[in-house]
């Protein structure tokens, strides 16, 4: 894996290494590289996973389990850029069907309340159109959306309506 000097560190209450191979699961790549565990005379935290480093989806993390004092918030989310419309169903399906929960214009929260973006191919392209009518329309359509399609936001562009 290629140099990344920015780690991303998401703070886990109790759930670093489940959330790991998840997150390895679920984007198809990557491997734990490292355990660090809570040392003898932790308290009942002894022997826990204190943090986890994994690869995933061909970036480098860090899982820190830290306790609940600090959940995760739509502040920060993570965008996964998608090649197609099935790609981005799959990464949608399988978020919201272990329990993810959608919201507006591609956002979703994964099980763990981590934020993701699932942005079709594409999408930039149409909010960038040089015809700011088109651009427009496109991006009123994206603000209905849960789910981002790319063929109804291209059907928006060109004045079809969507829906």
């Amino acid at each position: 894996m290629a140099e990344q000097k920015i780690i991303p560190n998401l703070w886990f209450d109790t759930q670093a290494e489940e959330a790991a191979a998840y997150y390895i699961d679920v984007l198809g790549s990557g491997r734990v590289t490292a355990v660090m565990r809570y040392p003898e005379g932790s308290g009942p935290q002894t022997g826990t996973a204190m943090a986890v480093e994994f690869e995933a989806g061909g970036m480098r993390f860090v899982g820190i389990n830290g306790g609940p004092q600090f959940p995760f918030t739509e502040a920060v989310s993570l965008q996964i850029d998608c090649v197609d419309q099935a790609e981005v169903d799959r990464f949608w399906d399988r978020f919201i069907g272990d329990g993810g929960e959608e919201s507006m214009c591609g956002w979703l929260k994964d099980k763990y309340g981590l934020s993701w973006q699932i942005v079709p191919q594409g999408m930039l392209e149409l909010f960038n159109d040089p015809d700011p009518s088109r651009a427009q329309r496109a991006v009123q359509a994206m603000m209905q959306m849960r789910k981002l399609d790319v063929a109804a936001l291209r059907a928006a562009a060109d004045g079809v309506p969507v829906g």
